[in-house]
């Protein structure tokens, strides 16, 4: 995907642990990403500033993420018409529980793509079946590293049946 970016865009650098994981996948399968914190609540204009450029800067996909609170996803995708995926952290209280609800429950016409609490590994891999959908080639690299997964899990479920859980589960 030339010059084909992901904006990603945390609420606090103590996300950034999480959001890291979106950008590894992101790595993985070639596709640049810009990655920069910035509050809904304590940056308006640099969030709005983000969303706005992202035409010139080849932005296709925003993944968001937040805890608390968590309103950064919808004010992402309250801005444009870009695909947004919500990633909820795991803040200090409700283990993220408050996080996925302000997250998911968007009103009509404001949707977010959300994935689970911390799920950054998922976000990333939510981008990438979004972009594959106009790009054979990434089509092709997620079609190999779903058979890869598929063939690891089979071997795991081979393997356990083979020696029996109290076996497996010292071999781990």
């Amino acid at each position: 995907m030339k010059n084909i970016k992901v904006g990603i865009i945390m609420g606090s650098d103590t996300d950034l642990e999480v959001m890291s994981e979106a950008a590894k996948v992101l790595e993985k399968f070639g596709i640049a990403h810009d990655i920069t914190v910035a509050s809904a609540h304590r940056s308006p204009e640099y969030v709005h500033k983000l969303v706005k450029g992202a035409g010139e800067n080849n932005i296709k996909v925003f993944i968001a993420g937040a805890g608390g609170a968590a309103h950064l996803a919808g004010v992402v995708a309250s801005l444009t018409t870009l695909p947004v995926i919500g990633i909820p952290t795991k803040a200090k209280t409700l283990d993220g529980i408050d996080s996925i609800l302000s997250t998911a429950q968007m009103p009509p016409g404001v949707p977010v793509a959300t994935v689970g609490i911390n799920a950054g590994k998922n976000a990333g891999l939510l981008a990438v079946q979004i972009l594959a959908t106009s790009d054979e080639d990434l089509e092709k690299k997620l079609i190999a590293y779903k058979k890869k997964l598929s063939k690891e899990t089979e071997a795991k479920g081979e393997k356990l049946l083979k020696l029996g859980f109290k076996k497996y589960l010292e071999s781990k």
